[in-house]
């Protein structure tokens, strides 16, 4: 998924990592002169290394003497590069990714209010810096956000002669059945590698399932989320989705939905921007709630993105840090991103970068505020998310559903 901003002030080279949509480079203690960074960024498309460019190419305009080593890094491969980063001790100044409490657990990060001014903290919608948050203190800098809903093409609908959008599970599946006789792919199922987790999650939290339960205890292996798997399961046997759901990733469903050849799937707020402006900005389609089991309650996968900045250096990167942090979440930098990239705002102050598209992101705006967020604040997370993106796929193309919840829940287990 795409899956973030950052800033400092004059004077600094800056290495900045992005998740969950860049690479970083490392420095061991002692070999910084202090005004020196790297940025690992993650590509959210082919506008991020431009943006991160030119935003870096001010920074240092206005701040003389400091300078921020930029590295860019595709989603698919990001988190290889940071645990491996973080295994060699290369790990970057500054990165923006998907998840940070494990960073957090093992005091590899620093706080947030050490690396960007009050300002900038009190500027934070409360939402994402609640979840920025690892024992009730905030490591992470909330960078982008995203919301998920259900993306119909109203072409194909009408070819199937589907008056509405599906509400429940069963509304699906008859409307998948109906697309595929018309002769059309009817339902993008992303479970490969590249967040497999988001989607499979989608689908679990409309069912009543989750990851954990109130009280923070893994429940991976629920009933609910075996009912959901066994869904899924069914309509990939069935041949609703598009061919081998288990190694299709996020980015070729929603390339496919864009060039009309697809009838449903679960999209983000960064669709249009991201794929159908650059495809087909005519495309025919509509946005609905996303469906549910029961066809009650709609429940919305909420995303956000992080920065975070490492302790190194014995400290003495930390000016620099704070400068470029500062720097990239000034209003008109921050909500330049978000332009440029097609998210939503985590600051109150670039929130009105939206105002000019309303309509459009409206009902992500909306769905926020009930949205559902994966636990990026538990440590084992990362683990569980890793397991999820490698195994959750085979529990629609052969492996059963139990079993393979049952491996993730036992590796939420040992590593908690």
């Amino acid at each position: 998924m795409k899956r973030h901003l950052i800033g400092i002030a004059a004077g600094v080279t800056l290495a900045l990592v992005v998740s969950g949509c860049g690479k970083g480079g490392s420095s061991g203690d002692g070999d910084s002169d202090g005004k020196t960074i790297r940025f690992v960024a993650a590509k959210y498309d082919d506008d991020t290394q431009p943006y991160w460019d030119n935003l870096i190419k001010a920074f240092e305009a206005q701040n003389p003497g400091y300078q921020v080593e930029l590295e860019v890094v595709d989603w698919e491969q990001l988190d290889s590069k940071v645990k491996t980063y973080i295994q060699t001790g290369q790990q970057p100044d500054v990165l923006n990714y998907n998840k940070f409490s494990d960073f957090a657990r093992d005091d590899l990060i620093h706080q947030a209010k050490d690396i960007v001014s009050p300002k900038v903290l009190d500027d934070f919608l409360p939402l994402f810096a609640d979840q920025a948050q690892y024992e009730g203190v905030q490591y992470g800098l909330p960078f982008i956000s995203s919301a998920r809903l259900f993306f119909y093409n109203k072409d194909i609908f009408d070819r199937a002669r589907i008056s509405e959008p599906p509400s429940t599970w069963a509304e699906v599946e008859d409307a998948a059945r109906k697309v595929k006789k018309a002769g059309d792919i009817p339902l993008g199922l992303p479970l490969g590698a590249e967040e497999a987790q988001a989607e499979f999650y989608i689908w679990a939290m409309n069912n009543g399932g989750g990851w954990i339960d109130k009280s923070g205890k893994w429940t991976v292996d629920q009933q609910a989320n075996v009912e959901t798997l066994d869904y899924l399961r069914k309509l990939t046997k069935a041949g609703l989705t598009q061919p081998n759901p288990e190694a299709t990733n996020r980015k070729d469903v929603f390339n496919q939905f864009a060039q009309g050849k697809i009838g449903m799937i679960n999209g983000a707020v960064f669709m249009r921007k991201g794929f159908l402006d650059t495809v087909d900005k005519n495309l025919n389609y509509g946005v609905a709630p996303l469906p549910s089991k029961d066809g009650t309650t709609h429940n919305t996968l909420g995303v956000q993105d992080y920065l975070v900045a490492f302790k190194k250096d014995e400290g003495r990167n930390r000016e620099a840090v704070n400068k470029f942090l500062d720097f990239f979440y000034q209003k008109e930098n921050a909500s330049k991103f978000l332009s440029t990239e097609g998210f939503l705002s985590v600051t109150k102050s670039a929130g009105d970068a939206l105002s000019s598209d309303s309509a459009y992101y409206k009902p992500f705006v909306d769905a926020l505020s009930g949205a559902r967020f994966a636990p990026t604040d538990n440590p084992n997370w990362s683990a569980v998310e890793g397991a999820v993106k490698q195994r959750i796929g085979t529990a629609v193309s052969g492996a059963e559903p139990k079993k393979v919840l049952g491996e993730i829940q036992e590796t939420a287990e040992k590593d908690g």
